[in-house]
Parts: C-alpha cells; structure tokens; sequence
C-alpha cells in the first residue's frame, strides 16, 4: 500500500468517523427541529386546535429534555481527559541534540515535527496527541507543546532502552517510520475523528468510575450508554483509519535509512529481551525491599553486554559499541536514566513517586550489598521464624541459625508443610506492609517536572509461584548467607540472572541441581558434597537480619 493510498483511506475511514458524529447530533437535534415546525404552525395559523397544542407543549419538552441531556453528554466528553501514557518528559534545553535530530528526520520525510518528546521505559514507540484541554502542561516543554498543538503536532514517545542501547544512526532509522506519522496527524479530517474518538472513550472511562455521587453517577449514566454505543459505530472504521495511517507513514519512511532500519529492528527485538530479563531477574528483588536501581538503562547495556558474549548468534553485536550511541544526544543522560527508572519501579511494581525512607535508590555499585545479601539474609530469617512456628527445635550444640537446621529438617520430615508454612508467612507480611501512594509527583535530575500526571497501570512482572519454589529460593538463600559467612563467598550481581553468589571472584551456577535434590527428594547428600567442595560449615550459626 504506496503512501497516497493508505492516505487515502485513512481519510475515508476519518470521513466515516464524522459521519457518525453528525448522525448522532442529527438525532439529539431532531426533536428540537419538529418542535419549531410545531411552533411555527402555531405562530401561522396553520396547526391550531386542542390537540395540536398538546403536540407542541410535549414535543417542545422532550426537546428541551433531550437537547439538556446532549448538553450534559458534549461537556463530559469535551472535559474527560483521555487517557496519557506515562512517560518522562525531555524539554528541547534538556536534549537539544535529539530534537535536531528528529526535525532534520521530519524535514527529510516531508511531515511536521513532533511537538514534543517523552521517554517511557519501555522498548517501543509512538506518537500521542496530547492537545486534549484537559491534558496539563508546564515548563518550557509546555510552552513548546502548547503552541504547536494549534497545528495537531502530537508527542514522539520514545523507549528510553533505545536510548542507551541504540547507536544514534540506528534511533533514526527506527524512529523514521514513526515520525512520518505525524504526515497524516495534521489532516483535519483525520485530527476531528481522532479527538471524537478519544473523547468518546474517556467518557466511558469516566461514566464507569467508581465511587461517585448518586446525582452525579446518574448523570453519568445517561453519558455510558450513548458513549458506548457510539464507540461501537466508530470502532471498525477507526481501526481501518488507524492501520491507513501506519501504512502511509511505514511507506513515507522506506527512502530514509531504509537498509540501516533492517538493522536496527535486530536491535529492537535484543533490546526488549536484555530489558525483560533486567526487569525480572535484576530489578524486581530490589523492587520488593523498596530499594530502586536508578540506573536501568545503563544496565540493559551491560546486560545486552554480556548476552553478546555469551551468544554467539550476538557477538556481532558487541562490535557497534565503539559507535556513538544515542543517550549522548541528552545533556544529562544520568538524572534522565534517574527519572525513567523511577518511573519503571511506579509501573511495573507500584512504587511511590518519590523517594522515601522505606523507598530509596540504589547504584549497581551498592547493589550486592544492599540489595542480595539482604535478599538472602531476609528469606534464610524467614524460613528459621517458619521452623519455629512450627515447633522445630534446634540442638543442643547450636546457638543460632545454622543450614543443618534446615537440612536435617527437609531430610527427615515432608517438603510441603514448610514450604506452606513459607508461602502464608509471605502472605503475612505483604498484607502488613503498609500500601504506598501511587498518584504523580516530581521526579530527580533533569529539571522541568520530569513526570506527566495521569493514571498509572501496574503489571505483574512474573506469575506466582508455587510454595516449591518458594520454598527451594529461601533454602538457596540460607545456603548462600552460609558460604558468605564461613568460607568467605561474597554477593555479587549477574547482569542477564540477577543476584549471584561468588566464589573467587567467580560465579557459582552449580548449586540449584543440589537444592532441588533436598527440598524435592529429601536427599541432603548432593547439598553436602557441595558444601564440602566449597569448605561451608553447615553447622555455623549465620547472620540474619
């Protein structure tokens, strides 16, 4: 589909979109339109007698009635905020470079410019328009955003691991495709369906919002229904205007990088791995000690780093690291990675907005410390405090919390009640943590209110997991805190599998087949040929937190 075409169409779709909205204001002003036929008749002379004065005073109401609640219906869509992605906002002082880069791009392409641009930690990107009324702007970027609004210019949200990961040639190439978007954005017809549209769908969302008042949510009601089946009308065609405008701005972008962009879409698809595993495997157990590594997208470099070396389909990859890469287009790629690794901890996890005693940062640096051995130490207190509910005494010769304690204990008894036991004291202590504001605040660094307001989704990271598993981690952790404390192991980070034990300065991944023996089969002998190769005394107390 050539770029004439799918603008084409996505213009038909808009018109058909407004053909929408103009049946449904035909039918709101229908009755108003037979009540002043009724009225003029009467004025005339000609439409007289009993009952055509009963015709006009009830025409005349439900006019009214129907003209009133059409009011109510265009106020609530016109004043309901469409939904905005959240993202960290890059004023044009803060990244100079990059808004260069992506006007020379739009130049190249024959669109607009984007009005402004944001980051998201995530690995995609987008356009989104934000001239909603509702929508609040601030700072130099509001200022910016607000005057090329008059013309429709949307926003240029952009992955922020692309950022840091990507050469500056390869951001171009993959942002090509998305800027040429904003070709079709400026179309007015295409900007009126769009703006109905939204509009329309943040009117269901706030006609479905829970707690109102009984006036107000019957008002709301009333907008619901009309708003929903007027989405249902549009739904097809807004979709087809939708995959019109791609089509168009996908072609527009084949005569820019388009042998670098094949490229760069490799790069994509690694990034959002590298990211995946960093968010599950390396941010989430700081996440849940309320600990935030503030360098996220340095990491997926160091993460997509070592993916290189260990894959060979990757090695190739490792050369483009001596190229440019696009975070220096930012004058302060730091309090930027800051800020956007923050708010990856507020979506992913559900972390507050600010840093607080109980929710603070933590560089790669201090991470092994503050972060795995604390992990381990906090689940190996966890699993002695379940031993002692559940009345296991310890021996005579111990005087603290030993491994043998627990090995003997998965050896003579079943693997289930204790990892019940671990699983429920779990459940305890998140019901007890006390639950953290969630609503927007200002981010560190960079300046210029580094967050945009609006709702925040939250997506579980990882599914849960069985009491097993649960219960085959915490004894790692004891073994862990037991090889660090007795043979002089140490805490250490793995980039691609998170917290890591250290023997010698070498990573040890041998002892997850010993551990499954134990808790699976009651079998402690593979645990202690291991311990024995490492020189960990099983029957030493530990230090707990």
């Amino acid at each position: 589909m050539g770029v004439e075409v799918g603008a084409q169409v996505a213009r038909s779709r808009a018109m058909a979109v407004l053909r929408v909205r103009s049946r449904a204001l035909a039918v709101a002003l229908l009755p108003a339109a037979v009540a002043v036929v009724l009225l003029a008749g009467g004025v005339m002379g000609r439409l007289t007698g009993a009952s055509w004065d009963t015709a006009r005073w009830m025409v005349s109401a439900v006019a009214l009635l129907v003209l009133l609640l059409a009011g109510v219906f265009a106020a609530v869509v016109v004043r309901a905020s469409p939904a905005v992605s959240p993202t960290v906002p890059l004023a044009e002082r803060s990244a100079p470079d990059l808004y260069r880069l992506v006007r020379d791009l739009a130049e190249r392409l024959g669109v607009p410019a984007p009005s402004a641009i944001a980051l998201t930690p995530d690995c995609d990107s987008w356009l989104e328009d934000r001239t909603h009324p509702a929508h609040r702007i601030s700072g130099d970027q509001g200022r910016s955003a607000a005057a090329a609004a008059a013309a429709g210019a949307p926003v240029l949200v952009i992955g922020s691991p692309f950022l840091w990961w990507m050469r500056v040639a390869e951001l171009r190439a993959v942002l090509a495709p998305v800027v040429a978007g904003t070709g079709p954005s400026a179309n007015p017809d295409i900007a009126a369906a769009r703006r109905f549209v939204r509009g329309l769908d943040a009117a269901v969302a706030v006609a479905a919002g829970p707690g109102q008042r009984p006036v107000r949510a019957v008002a709301l009601s009333v907008v619901g229904r009309p708003a929903r089946l007027l989405l249902r009308l549009c739904r097809t065609h807004a979709s087809e205007m939708e995959r019109g405008v791609a089509a168009a701005a996908s072609e527009r972008a084949q005569a820019v990088d388009y042998g670098l962009r094949i490229v760069a879409q490799e790069q994509v698809g690694l990034a959002y791995a590298g990211w995946d595993r960093l968010l599950t495997r390396v941010a989430l157990p700081a996440w849940r000690m309320g600990r935030w590594p503030s360098r996220l997208d340095a990491g997926v470099v160091s993460a997509l780093t070592e993916l290189s070396r260990r894959d060979r389909l990757a090695e190739g990859f490792a050369s483009r690291l001596g190229e440019r890469p696009a975070c220096d287009l930012l004058e302060e790629p730091g309090a930027v990675d800051e800020a956007a690794s923050l708010l990856a901890a507020r979506l992913f996890h559900g972390g507050p907005a600010e840093t607080g005693p109980d929710w603070s940062p933590v560089d790669w640096q201090q991470y092994p410390e503050e972060v795995v051995d604390r992990k381990w130490r906090t689940e190996a207190a966890r699993l002695h405090r379940v031993l002692d509910s559940m009345g296991v005494r310890r021996s005579a010769h111990e005087t603290g919390p030993t491994l043998d304690r627990i090995m003997t204990h998965l050896a003579s008894e079943s693997c289930e009640p204790l990892a019940a036991g671990v699983t429920a004291e779990m459940a305890r202590e998140e019901a007890a943590a006390p639950t953290p504001p969630r609503g927007p605040g200002t981010g560190t660094g960079a300046g210029d209110g580094l967050w945009d307001t609006g709702m925040v989704p939250l997506f579980p990271l990882q599914p849960p997991r069985t009491g097993r598993e649960l219960l085959a981690d915490h004894v790692t952790a004891m073994v862990c805190c037991a090889a660090i404390d007795t043979a002089g192991a140490a805490p250490g980070l793995d980039w691609l599998d998170g917290p890591a034990l250290l023997v010698g300065g070498e990573r040890r991944t041998d002892l997850g087949n010993p551990v499954l023996s134990l808790v699976e089969e009651g079998d402690p002998e593979p645990l202690r040929a291991w311990l024995h190769s490492l020189g960990v005394r099983a029957e030493k107390p530990v230090r707990l937190v």
